[in-house]
């Protein structure tokens, strides 16, 4: 855990930020407890009876990416590496997400499943169903108690408030507005979520900026002017050789870990699965993406501006640790030199957003996946509705419980970076199933056996890397420091699932092609794949393919100038 404690940091938060918490904490609540009277079923509580708005699932979908995790890693990335991290975003995000809404989303919606799990059973069966329902179960608890550690780090830092109540009092709200109003309650409050997330860090780019002379100021007060370039990123890789260095950032997260965490991620995709037209869940993740490609501004920015204007962050920099801080204290530190009493509020209620955020989409796809693929189709079979929606709202209880527990997890294996962690989660679950689901999709031989042996070979693969990489293990056999693992794990599980896919698939037998329509790019009618343009579909604007080509572009032009 963070030592800001120690180091008596705290920051002196007046009745108005407080104030401002409790206001917050109301708000949500009452999204919860309207959103309860629109559910009357399972699908409902789950899926949203798939009626809401793009522009609402849109922006649920990329603050439900938005957690703590993500702000707190993403800002210690940005000290750490300095300007590498927005790869993360702009060849670690755009691009998939408009695969996502143009190539994938018709088959998730147009085949009407009601998750990813479920798509995989129809594909390739119940033995591949089964290892992914139960792989996604577990990894949305793990993250979920990546998002509690995160949390916990930093109100202990801003508030002093002790580790379980910091926890605890943010776990019941909500655990109370997604267990009330299920997933329209998460969605609702994502979208506010994200404004409130905005206004939280904004302030710290632009107060920050101004402290070190603008832009130009920045640029030369950064010792390292390697910081300032996102190319060859050596030190984020840990791959000495630029051109290795490279290979590894588009192929490993560029390609399979970009493409693994935002086309078959359920907590993502779950967003997108509640619009309420083909048209809607298409450009749901291509809406996303827009503030995906600018956020960099207000979470790598800060990162870098700490490194050069905190003490202890500099200090840090310069390879001396007595300071007793780690990389993820960047928030904290920051909000107690930048920011006076009333904003401060409003950073902390970002911050408290964020983890909500986050945690709601875990707990949201946890308890579908767990009430529609794993206890509805292995435990208790053929109840009537109310018996789901209930045992729904139990699992958003039981999740939330557990990741109580894994948040230590995190807090032992986190370390000073916590985005270290979470790469090596999405090397080892996403991965592997996103070359699973890409053979699968557009090759119609692929067979059910092979489906499920191909995803353990990569999962396990993935693991074996990170094991012999991890020093805390004692069997450090692979020394790549930085995300370098997670790359090579994620590049490596991906090839090892589709050769394995392959082999197995010659030697067994495929399911006839009358049992994959709809399922299999090639057997799937063009009609089935394409989306309404009458209606509340009409208007140019609207259309898909022209969306995603505009953030392709917009993200394009933010390479020339930044990267």
């Amino acid at each position: 855990m963070s030592v800001l404690a120690e180091a008596d940091l705290r920051l002196d938060a007046g009745p108005i930020d407080y104030a401002l918490l409790v206001i917050y904490f109301v708000v949500v609540l009452g999204i919860g407890v309207m959103a309860r009277r629109s559910v009357s079923s399972s699908l409902d509580f789950l899926l949203s009876g798939r009626s809401l708005p793009a522009w609402v699932t849109g922006l649920a979908f990329i603050s439900a990416n938005l957690g703590a995790l993500e702000l707190m890693g993403m800002t210690a990335n940005g000290a750490q590496y300095g300007m590498a991290t927005v790869h993360y975003y702009w060849i670690g995000a755009i691009p998939a997400m408009v695969f996502l809404g143009l190539v994938m989303m018709p088959f998730y919606y147009g085949s009407k499943v009601r998750s990813v799990p479920e798509f995989m059973r129809r594909r390739f069966g119940k033995p591949a169903h089964l290892v992914n329902a139960i792989s996604f179960a577990v990894a949305q608890i793990l993250i979920a108690g990546i998002n509690l550690f995160a949390l916990a780090v930093i109100i202990d830092a801003l508030l002093g408030w002790p580790l379980p109540v910091s926890i605890c009092v943010a776990a019941l709200v909500v655990l109370a507005y997604t267990t009330l109003g299920g997933l329209s309650a998460a969605i609702y409050n994502e979208v506010l979520q994200f404004f409130v997330i905005v206004a939280a860090l904004a302030p710290l780019t632009i107060v920050g900026l101004i402290k070190v002379g603008g832009w130009q100021g920045l640029v030369e007060k950064v010792t390292d002017q390697e910081q300032l370039s996102a190319w060859p990123a050596t030190e984020l890789t840990g791959i000495n050789s630029p051109v290795w260095s490279v290979i590894g950032l588009v192929f490993g997260l560029g390609f399979v870990l970009s493409f693994g965490y935002w086309t078959t991620n359920f907590a993502e995709v779950q967003r997108a699965m509640s619009a309420k037209s083909m048209s809607a869940a298409k450009r749901t993740p291509i809406i996303g993406a827009y503030p995906k490609a600018l956020i960099p501004a207000i979470i790598i920015i800060p990162g870098i501006i700490a490194a050069v204007i905190v003490p202890e962050m500099a200090q840090l920099k310069a390879g001396d640790t007595s300071g007793g801080v780690a990389y993820n204290d960047v928030l904290p530190l920051l909000m107690r030199d930048l920011l006076p009493n009333g904003i401060l509020g409003i950073a902390i209620t970002g911050l408290l957003a964020s983890f909500m955020a986050g945690v709601a989409a875990n707990v949201s796809s946890f308890n579908t996946v767990f009430t529609y693929d794993l206890w509805q189709d292995y435990i208790k079979k053929d109840r009537p509705d109310e018996y789901y929606l209930r045992i729904g709202r139990l699992a958003t209880v039981g999740a939330c419980v557990l990741a109580i527990g894994t948040a230590f997890i995190a807090a032992a294996l986190g370390g000073s970076n916590i985005m270290d962690y979470i790469q090596a989660l999405f090397s080892f679950f996403n991965a592997p199933l996103f070359a699973t689901f890409i053979v699968g999709m557009f090759w119609k031989r692929m067979t059910p056996t092979a489906g499920w042996v191909g995803l353990l070979a990569g999962t396990f693969t993935a693991m074996f890397i990170y094991a012999i990489s991890e020093p805390s293990f004692g069997i450090e056999l692979l020394e790549l420091p930085g995300q370098g693992a997670s790359f090579l794990g994620a590049g490596l599980a991906f090839v090892v699932d589709v050769v394995v896919s392959v082999g197995v698939s010659l030697v067994t037998r495929p399911k006839p092609d009358s049992e994959l329509v709809g399922l299999v790019y090639s057997l799937t009618p063009k009609k089935d794949r394409s989306h309404s343009t009458t209606g509340e579909d009409a208007g140019w604007y609207r259309s898909p393919a022209l969306l995603g080509g505009g953030v392709l572009a917009l993200t394009t032009v933010l390479y020339f100038l930044f990267g």
